[in-house]
């Protein structure tokens, strides 16, 4: 089971997004039974089996083992990953792109770039799972407290001449076996609930 995984078809992110189906994928984070799931979820275990068989149709849960009981046959599901993120390409045209945004420093833009991480990470992990490899990536999360706006200022500048500085001393056009990285830095109000 995958701890996230990134859906990017219109069709399994609208299941997913079922209030039903949502909450048998979150009760099958761990192997159950459409009677198991039933129960969990408040649905005859007909209604389950309906809900279970077009899941795993979508690829959302998948066989987890199977259990004999006298002439019967017993399946237990489970989800394909304990949580899930739907991608822009679901949405198709509708989806975030960075460049129908004109004004770079704007919360809109911020979101068009988040999704498009999501999108392209999501689409790079999956081909790299297919060939059983890892994708390499960089994840840096911090929260940072400035004491002022002249600060935060001052460390924007800081940082945008760091990350200019590593970026023209690493970056290099002509290697003939160099791949390209994506850097994304952002910073936004942390939430109330995250102490500094």
């Amino acid at each position: 089971m995958l701890d996230v995984d990134v859906l990017d078809r219109p069709e399994t992110a609208a299941l997913a997004l079922d209030p039903v189906k949502a909450k048998i994928l979150a009760a099958l984070v761990t192997p159950g039974s459409a009677a198991s799931v039933a129960g969990q979820v408040g649905l005859t275990r007909q209604k389950a089996n309906y809900h279970l068989r077009a899941l795993e149709e979508a690829g959302l849960v998948t066989p987890a083992e199977e259990r004999h009981w006298g002439g019967l046959t017993e399946r237990l599901m489970v989800a394909t990953a304990s949580s899930y993120v739907v991608s822009p390409a679901a949405l198709g045209a509708i989806g975030a792109d960075p460049a129908r945004t004109r004004d770079h420093v704007s919360a809109s833009y911020l979101i068009a770039l988040a999704a498009r991480a999501m999108q392209e990470v999501g689409d790079l992990w999956r081909r790299a799972r297919r060939q059983d490899k890892r994708l390499a990536t960089l994840s840096i999360d911090t929260v940072i407290r400035f004491r002022s706006a002249t600060e935060r200022a001052a460390f924007t500048e800081d940082l945008a001449r760091a990350v200019a500085g590593l970026a023209a001393h690493y970056h290099d056009e002509a290697a003939p076996n160099g791949r390209a990285h994506r850097l994304l830095v952002a910073a936004y109000p942390a939430p109330d609930t995250v102490k500094a």
